[in-house]
Formats: structure tokens, sequence, C-alpha cells
């Protein structure tokens, strides 16, 4: 974990006292589940989940001699209790108790991360209904292509965002779960009654089947989900930094009061925080192949696992939920520019209206291949103009491309000056806008 990117209450949930917490919770819980079916005392029942405690420094200085962090801990335990400690992990292995404590705790903060998503979508909705009729220019390849909305470009932002909340909220279901089958998961030891009533006092499904450990399908579920969440949050961070770029300038981060840009260049006012983004979100997209190495361990477990998980479990989650409030707050404050918008959507000359063009001529008898080739002829004299430094719209306000279409014979000919100046009109290119965000937003909108 690296301090700078994480958030108190996500990391709280990772430290050694969140994870013997964990512990202790399931621990507790087990004793609860085995009074109820009869076999511990209702007294040692309650001195236990009364009374039991845990030192870490004291599992510190018993796992440097046992070298077993799971003996360590429950040593510990038994040290705040006094003859009713042999009721302490009574009849389970230490996987039971670890993995049902991880489910704990992967609930806990993936509840977190779906908070986070609703809040970063709320705040693009938001944005999207705010610039639902801004006009910019729609580009493939990076090449301008025709007029779309920037209310569009976030709609499909929330939208997009919306599939990773329903594949997490899914997959909370997936990873909710304990055991307490014992040592190969046999259920020789601790019956299955207790199973299902120590995970329901849990908060957890019992799974329905396990050996030594809970299947790590789940986690690596989990972490594939949250590395396709991480690629459309850097898909977003992308944009910023493109439209951020000072030849296109169409929005840009916020730039607070004394920030500074370059320590050399002090006019720089650079886009940092989707930068920071876009790596985070690398990071996060990197845990996802190790959880899935993790799923073949040899026969009923190794603890290959083990390791690799110190690492992604709270790294996951932690960076996650960070990435998603820079997100939300880069988003929140964005800077939107609709006259530069405006300014580059009219940069090549009305080149954008080709199409329209194009789809006018077959209506008139045209074959699609001669119609392309009028359109085209005329788009490229526009590039040629452009590369020479003529300006793209003359005084009267016509486009370049206006101008050698309404001078093309062959062209007015076929469908008439005033037919070719109405493929020039936006409103062509917006009127399905309010329909495509009543399907996004829905109704209440």
């Amino acid at each position: 974990m690296v301090e700078r990117y994480a958030r108190e209450e996500m990391k709280s949930l990772w430290d050694l006292n969140a994870k013997y917490s964990a512990w202790l919770e399931v621990e507790k819980a087990l004793v609860r589940g085995w009074n109820k079916l009869g076999l511990i005392p209702d007294s040692d029942c309650e001195k236990i989940c009364k009374n039991a405690k845990f030192d870490i420094a004291r599992i510190d200085a018993i796992e440097a001699i046992t070298k077993h962090d799971l003996i360590a801990f429950t040593t510990s335990v038994a040290e705040s209790l006094g003859e009713e400690s042999r009721w302490v992990h009574y009849g389970i292995t230490s996987s039971d108790c670890i993995d049902t404590a991880v489910a704990l705790q992967m609930r806990d903060s993936l509840k977190i991360i779906l908070e986070d998503i609703k809040q970063v979508r709320e705040v693009i909705k938001k944005k999207a209904m705010e610039h639902k009729d801004t006009l910019m220019v729609g580009r493939s390849h990076g090449i301008h292509g025709e007029p779309i909305t920037f209310g569009l470009v976030l709609a499909i932002w929330y939208d997009e965002l919306g599939r990773h909340l329903k594949a997490l909220e899914s997959t909370l279901e997936v990873i909710s779960v304990g055991q307490l089958s014992g040592a190969m998961g046999n259920l020789a030891h601790t019956p299955m009654e207790l199973e299902e009533i120590v995970c329901k006092d849990l908060g957890l499904k019992a799974a329905p089947v396990s050996n030594q450990v809970i299947q790590r399908d789940r986690y690596a579920r989990l972490m594939s989900d949250l590395a396709l969440l991480a690629s459309s949050c850097e898909k977003i961070a992308v944009e910023v930094r493109h439209l951020q770029r000072t030849e296109v300038y169409e929005a840009e981060e916020y730039f607070e009061k004394g920030q500074k840009g370059s320590s050399a260049m002090p006019h720089k006012r650079n886009p940092v925080l989707s930068e920071n983004i876009t790596g985070l979100c690398r990071m996060i997209r990197s845990f996802a192949f190790p959880a899935m190495e993790n799923v073949a361990l040899w026969h009923e477990r190794d603890i290959s696992h083990s390791s690799v998980e110190r690492f992604i479990l709270p790294d996951s989650f932690i960076t996650t939920d960070f990435m998603l409030h820079r997100l939300k707050g880069l988003i929140e404050k964005l800077v939107v520019y609709p006259k530069n918008m405006m300014k580059n959507l009219n940069l090549t000359g009305g080149l954008v209206f080709s199409q329209r063009i194009l789809l006018e001529l077959p209506k008139k008898g045209v074959s699609r291949e001669d119609a392309y080739k009028i359109v085209q002829r005329n788009a490229m004299k526009v590039w040629q103009d452009l590369q020479e430094g003529k300006a793209a719209v003359n005084e009267k306000g016509e486009s370049l491309y206006l101008q050698y279409l309404l001078t093309d014979s062959e062209l007015v000919e076929l469908i008439g000056e005033e037919a070719i100046k109405e493929c020039f009109e936006y409103g062509y290119y917006t009127k399905n806008v309010d329909a495509i965000f009543k399907r996004v937003f829905g109704e209440g909108r």
C-alpha cells in the first residue's frame, strides 16, 4: 500500500488490527455456533465473547517462534481468557478462520467501492445534463468525423460504469461466502449445521462445497471486475487528457489558486489528475493476473496464493477506492469550453457534413460509388486549401466545403442549392439526443 493513494475509510479495513479483528469475529461466531448446538456451555460462551482479545505485539513475538500467524493469533487470544480458551478455534483449520474473515473484509470493502461508483455516476449524470446540447466534433482515429454533443460523451461514460456497477453487485454475492468445513473440507469435525449457523451470524452464505480453502475463482472474478472497471475509468481519464491538449483545449482539469504546473515553465496547467488516474488504473489491472494464477492450487490447498493475496487484496481495494474518488472530483470540477468545441467543429471548413451530402444522392438515383466520388472530390479540395492556410469560413459565414459544393454543377443539378445548404444544419445531428438520454438516464432524468 502507498499511503499517498489511500483513503482512511478503506485503509482501516486492511490494516493489521482490522485483519485480526475479523479473525476474532469469526472465532467468536464459531463459539456462539457451538453453544447453540449444545457443545460449549453458556458461561464459557459468554466469557469468550465478552473477554477475548488479541495483542498485535504479542502475536508478532509468538509468530517469531511458531512461524505460523494463525497459531500466534489464537495463542494471544487464549492468553486473554481462562480455561474457556479451549473452545477457541475448536474443530476448524486456519483457512476456515482466515478465508471467512477475508470474506468479511472483501464484502465491506466492495460495498465502499459500489458506493464510490454510484457517486461517480451521479457527477457524470449531472455534467451530462448540463452539456446535453453542447456541440462538439466527434473523432475517429483522432480525426474529425461528425458533430456530436459533449453530453453524449458523458452519457457513454455513465452507461459503461453502470455495467460495472451491476457486475460488481453480482460479484458481491460471489465473494460473500464463508467456510468452516475443517482441514480437508469434509465437515468431519464440524457439522454442516454449524457452518450454516456461523456464516449466517456473520452475514455470509456458506460455500456449498470447499476443500481447505474457499475457491479462488471467486477472488479472481472480483479482481477481474475491478480491472475492467479500471479500464473504463482510464478511458475517461485519457479522454480528458486529449481534450486538454493545447491544440484541442475543449476541456481541462480545474486549476486551483496557488497550484503550480511546472518547476521550469510557470505557464503550464497540466492534466495531472487524469494522468495519475491512468497510472492507478494500470496498477489495478495488474492485480487480475496473479489472482487468476491463484485459482490452480495443489490438491486441496497449498499456500502459494497466500503471499500474493497479502499484496493484491488490500492494494486493489485501497487503490480502486482512491482512484474513484479522484475521478469523481475530476469530473465534478471539469472545466468545459463550448466555444472552443464549436471552434474546433468548424476547423475543417464544413467537412464534417460530408456524409449528409452523400446520403442525399442515392435518393436521386445516383449509385453509392458515384455519389462518393462527387462528395470526396470536393472534400479533397478543402483539405488542400486548409493545408495552404485558407480560412475555413468566408466573410459570408459559408464554410469552404459548402462553397465548393455550391459550385459543383453536377451536384447542384442533382439536389439543388437549398438542399445542399440544408445539409449543413447541426440540428440534424442532435435530433435524437433527447431520446438517447431518455434511454440512458430514464424517465426521471
